[in-house]
């Protein structure tokens, strides 16, 4: 669904977007590069979307293995190219520290997805402080990777623990908020019906 959405806003952008350009102050070009981004984004979801879906009706191990590789690939990379550290004011980065702090977690995989990134590129540090046990420790000083000094799990497989361990409550949660949202679709279907 989300996917869908994505590309109806980005054929929205792309054709009737001169409004939304005043609104958020894109300069044309940029409103473009924004329709093109939201168009290739939906695309990805809807595709791998879909490829979940077909695997998981078709029982095939197979399909859901490469969905699954293929999102950790992305995150993965992704990481590498845009995560600058841990005191950088970017809101990918500031995301990332809260997630690799919470989750007690090092990367997407794990800690060495940081070898090779920008973020190695620019400080020469092979993890950034969020990833460290204790982050004011002398320890944590971005080379020593030892299992006493850092998370060694990415969060990942961290995040598969949690909604495993979790999926009774999950399960009851999205049954909860799928009977909260009946009453407006019947609203809505009703409304339809009556106006034609």
């Amino acid at each position: 669904m989300s996917g869908v959405t994505l590309i109806g806003l980005g054929i929205y952008v792309k054709f009737k977007g001169a409004a939304l350009t005043g609104v958020l102050g894109l300069a044309p070009a940029n409103r473009l590069r924004a329709a093109h981004l939201c168009l290739a984004m939906g695309c990805s979801t809807v595709l791998l979307g879909f490829a979940g879906w077909y695997g998981t009706v078709k029982e095939s191990k197979c399909i859901l293995l490469f969905v699954k590789e293929e999102t950790l690939e992305h995150n993965s990379v992704t990481l590498k190219k845009n995560y600058r550290g841990y005191n950088a004011p970017d809101e990918y980065s500031t995301d990332w520290n809260l997630v690799m702090e919470k989750l007690k977690c090092c990367g997407v995989k794990n800690y060495t997805d940081f070898s090779g990134s920008s973020f190695e590129m620019r400080t020469g540090y092979a993890y950034p402080r969020s990833c460290c046990k204790s982050i004011g420790a002398a320890a944590c000083n971005g080379r020593d990777v030892s299992t006493a000094v850092i998370y060694q799990e990415g969060c990942f497989p961290t995040l598969l623990k949690i909604t495993k361990t979790q999926s009774f409550r999950l399960s009851w949660g999205s049954l909860g908020a799928a009977v909260v949202q009946l009453p407006g679709i019947l609203a809505t279907l009703l409304l339809f019906v009556q106006l034609g």
